[in-house]
């Protein structure tokens, strides 16, 4: 336990990656075989949110420093070095990332039935690099696990995905890989400023902090560094008009895929635009200020509406999601305790509620290996289990009160109003527009007549698939009804 003592966070790190390298070595050509690969993935999953409990443990809520760090020199001669450490909010996305995971890897039991070794180490790969994009302390460390986690979703899309697999597979790489390019020249142009400013090179983002960068003007200095760093964040948010990769991605990802993808991958955006854009440019936020809240109120109303005129269930989604994470943005940028503090609640609340909808919709398709709504209605009459599953994770996504949904919209709602009221006002009609939307799901997929005779033949939720929903179910209640644990 010495080791672990003060490794931990390279421990919680690294041990999925290399537990995966081992999965690798397991035969996967008899069933039995497959099984075997199934439990071990899940099995290493399952120690890396037990190490990830340990760091909850460890950590002491006293004050704003980062703790748990390591540091090892990796290019002394730029500056850069192997720094993690968490705070307080990489400690709760962290947690998020080791809790989902294995829900999406227990979800794929059934579904993945070819190239089952290779799918099951991507998704643990995958974790790695997830995990430690919210642990580095070094800039340049960060660049690198934000560029190692598209590879393995690019696999998990374009192997495993729908017939247009290989096109969305293609997109959302493009379209990550430009935003990220232009971060890393202005990740290098920070570390020339470090190097004028204070006589040697650094990457360590407390150093970073210091700087001192001309800040006046539309297109200062401080300006096209921040729209250079913005331009990443706003696509992985996403971001309108820069969200069109997202639902095609969803579509075509298999169902865990779609799961990481809403509830992790996209919280990336919001964690990077708080981590790094908002302490390192200050003056260039302020001056941006109502442009990223404008863009958000128009995302969230926007994917609002797109979603309502849906005839895929997995699209509908999709575009939740954008509606979702334009709150966030909205509420990191009216920069005041309240808004911003909703924001990051909600980055939680998007991955349980949407992950939860995207499991739940991957459990209705392998049924029927169909989407369209109107192949649909009146299912809650066979499977009154599922139903319940689904009306919890769209009262959630709705923001009832008593879920986790609405103590961050709510938030949300009161700081943009500080700052625009007007703005509060167009977020509150996203609010009614999303329980329009996912109502009317609920109602032409639950309830009505049993019409379609496939339908008849369904069969309730498994004990895996109760399993898999249990955990969310109860993290939508005690989201809702106890933030302060959170907070």
């Amino acid at each position: 336990m010495g080791w672990l003592d003060s490794n931990l966070l390279s421990a919680v790190l690294f041990f999925p990656f290399l537990w995966g390298l081992i999965g690798l070595l397991i035969p996967q050509g008899s069933e039995a075989g497959r099984g075997v690969l199934r439990w071990f993935a899940l099995l290493g999953s399952l120690v890396t949110f037990a190490l990830s409990i340990l760091i909850y443990y460890r950590f002491q809520a006293a004050g704003p420093e980062f703790q748990l760090t390591e540091t090892v020199d990796w290019i002394p001669g730029l500056g850069i070095a192997y720094r993690v450490g968490v705070d307080g909010l990489s400690l709760w996305l962290i947690l998020l990332t080791t809790f989902l995971t294995p829900l999406a890897i227990l979800s794929s039991f059934t579904a993945i039935k070819e190239k089952a070794r290779g799918y099951y180490f991507l998704l643990l790969a995958l974790e790695t690099g997830m995990l430690g994009a919210f642990v580095a302390l070094d800039i340049f460390l960060f660049y690198v696990f934000w560029e190692v986690m598209l590879i393995p979703m690019y696999f998990l899309i374009g192997i495993w995905g729908g017939k247009d697999r290989i096109y969305a597979a293609m997109k959302f790489f493009l379209y990550t890989m430009v935003g990220s390019l232009l971060m890393l020249v202005a990740i290098f142009f920070l570390a020339y400023q470090y190097k004028v400013q204070f006589g040697t090179f650094s990457m360590a983002i407390v150093d970073l902090y210091r700087l001192k960068l001309g800040g006046d003007g539309w297109l200062s200095v401080q300006a096209v560094l921040f729209l250079a760093f913005s331009l990443a964040f706003a696509i992985k948010v996403p971001l309108f008009p820069l969200h069109t990769w997202l639902p095609d991605a969803h579509v075509q990802a298999p169902t865990a895929g779609s799961v990481i993808l809403a509830g992790v991958l996209l919280k990336m955006g919001g964690y990077g635009f708080f981590r790094y854009a908002f302490p390192l440019f200050p003056q260039a936020v302020i001056q941006y200020q109502l442009v990223f809240m404008i863009l958000g109120a128009i995302a969230i109303t926007y994917g609002a509406l797109v979603a309502f005129v849906q005839s895929d269930i997995k699209k509908l989604v999709a575009y939740s999601s954008v509606s979702h994470m334009g709150y966030v943005i909205v509420g990191l940028f009216s920069l005041n305790a309240l808004g911003v503090g909703g924001g990051l609640y909600q980055m939680l609340n998007h991955g349980i509620s949407t992950g939860g909808l995207f499991l739940l919709v991957g459990m209705i398709y392998e049924r029927r290996h169909t989407r369209e709504l109107k192949d649909f209605g009146g299912i809650a009459k066979v499977m009154p289990w599922f139903a319940i599953a689904l009306v919890i994770m769209t009262l959630s996504s709705i923001a009832l009160p008593g879920t986790n949904g609405f103590i961050g919209e709510f938030m949300i709602l009161l700081g943009t109003w500080k700052r625009s009221p007007l703005l509060a006002a167009l977020c509150a009609l996203g609010v009614v527009l999303g329980a329009v939307y996912m109502l009317w799901l609920l109602q032409k997929l639950m309830f009505g007549p049993l019409e379609n005779s496939e339908n008849r033949k369904l069969t309730d939720l498994t004990g895996r698939e109760l399993m898999v929903m249990a955990p969310l179910v109860v993290a939508v209640f005690v989201m809702g009804i106890f933030p302060g644990i959170f907070f």
